[in-house]
């Protein structure tokens, strides 16, 4: 080791010396896994950029276009988490405010109900039921009045959901809200009865008319989306499903985004309070709340850590994204903002003298083409999350290799299961991985791999990261 440490540190001297051209002309940093990797996909190794240290010394272990700025894809999210987590505090909550304006008797509310958000990124359907059964252990049954709906913790400004991929119905694309409801998704049953297929809604949303086109055909369940497409836009109440959908499919789900947010909280609302034996005969109104009312309930988010558990495991994009809003309007004053979350963080790398002069942050969340990083940077904020009192719930809540997450289906029966903490990402022509590794030897290494050439993302990718952790899981 020691030897390979001081050979490396002389070809490093030397190609400061002679410039970046021999940095391209020679692998020899590389081991030999990677490369035979990168040669066997005929990819270059000027498209790869890795930095590995050893977190307990402080020392580079391997280093290699660490200063080349790449879209780290979905990795950026342990830049946005990070930031989080020491701004916020782990135990930090978002709260759901439900105010009743109106004469409350007998269970009868006579006027309107309204809920301000202050953009929880968990809102999913069974905690609004939970809140919703909290409003009805206020004493209120039935409702006369609208649903009033204040989201302007958050200025979104214009938000094209098609500008990233023109797939403005997938769940990624969804824009941020103060009162994001199960991330504005609707997951689609489609199941062969009789002649036809039916279509199923979980969660129902009584405003969403569903117009069902689809032929039942005889076929193996297979193809593009099982033969369906899908259409509508979040100004329309109605999505279409058309094409042919094959019998050999016993049931299939497909998730898709419907309707505005404020139309969707709507409907996810009146759904479930009549589900639950509630009355409500009014409609919805966007409003922004004037008064200093007490509310009647604040509903209240798990803690952050669980949060980034779900951001950086699971890499959700929207959750990332509201908590970038949140950073703005926490620090800065509401309403929170996409440019001040960017500043919010700006502000904490300059403060913790992290000088990241080639970051490009985007969204916060890594889905965007023009997002960037170098890995000797991305390395540098893990080496500062290593020595962090909240070290471990950071640590935790990236996927466990071979067991969860992203990684869950990676590393099987390999010795590489349960020994490495990471974040995965993935575009178009793009790979990334970075987090933390213990080697056989018990060694702990931070590790960061950025990966941009064309169709490296179909699997070339993962074989020279995989390359890149037998390697080091050996040192």
């Amino acid at each position: 080791m020691g030897d390979r440490l001081h050979n490396a540190g002389l070809l490093l001297l030397l190609t400061m010396l002679l410039g970046p051209s021999m940095a391209l002309a020679s692998d020899d940093l590389l081991p030999i896994g990677v490369r035979s990797a990168l040669q066997a996909r005929e990819i270059p190794a000027e498209s790869l950029s890795i930095f590995v240290e050893d977190v307990e010394t402080g020392e580079p272990v391997l280093q290699w276009l660490a200063e080349e700025p790449r879209n780290p894809a979905s990795t950026m999210k342990l830049l946005t988490t990070l930031v989080a987590l020491d701004t916020l505090g782990p135990a930090y909550r978002w709260k759901t405010d439900v105010y009743a304006f109106g004469d409350v008797n007998n269970g009868f509310l006579d006027g309107n109900l309204l809920l301000k958000g202050y953009g929880d990124p968990f809102l999913v359907t069974e905690r609004v039921w939970q809140m919703l059964r909290g409003i009805r252990r206020a004493g209120i049954d039935h409702i006369s009045g609208d649903l009033l709906i204040d989201d302007s913790y958050f200025d979104i400004g214009s938000y094209d959901p098609a500008a990233f991929d023109r797939q403005p119905l997938r769940a990624y694309n969804v824009a941020p809200n103060a009162l994001l409801m199960n991330f504005k998704v609707v997951r689609y049953w489609f199941e062969p009865e009789g002649q036809s297929v039916s279509v199923r809604l979980d969660p129902p949303l009584e405003n969403l008319q569903v117009d069902n086109r689809l032929r039942l055909v005889p076929g193996y369940c297979g193809g593009y989306q099982r033969g369906i497409t899908v259409t509508n836009n979040s100004d329309d109440d109605r999505v279409t499903f058309s094409g042919k959908f094959p019998n050999g499919c016993k049931r299939y789900a497909m998730d898709r985004t419907v309707l505005s947010h404020n139309a969707f909280a709507y409907g996810l609302f009146t759904s479930l309070w009549r589900e639950s034996g509630g009355t409500f005969k009014g409609g919805w109104q966007n409003v922004v709340l004037a008064s200093e009312a007490e509310p009647i309930l604040t509903f209240e988010s798990p803690p952050l850590v669980d949060m980034i558990s779900s951001v950086n495991k699971h890499s959700n994009n929207v959750m990332a994204r509201q908590i970038l809003y949140t950073l703005s309007a926490e620090v800065l004053g509401a309403p929170g903002t996409e440019a001040g979350g960017r500043e919010v963080i700006d502000d904490w790398l300059a403060r913790n003298k992290l000088k990241f002069g080639k970051l490009a942050l985007a969204n916060g969340a890594g889905l965007s083409r023009e997002a960037r990083i170098t890995a000797r940077d991305m390395g540098a904020l893990l080496q500062f999350a290593w020595v962090q009192p909240y070290m471990p719930e950071y640590l935790a809540s990236m996927s466990l290799a071979g067991l969860d997450g992203t990684l869950s289906r990676r590393f099987r029966n390999t010795d590489l299961v349960g020994k490495a903490h990471l974040k995965t990402g993935s575009l178009d022509h793009v790979t990334a991985i970075a987090g933390y590794l213990q080697a056989r030897s018990g060694r702990r290494f931070s590790v960061v791999m950025l990966h941009n050439f064309e169709d490296v993302h179909r699997g070339p990718g993962e074989e020279v990261q995989e390359a890149l952790l037998r390697w080091l899981y050996e040192e």
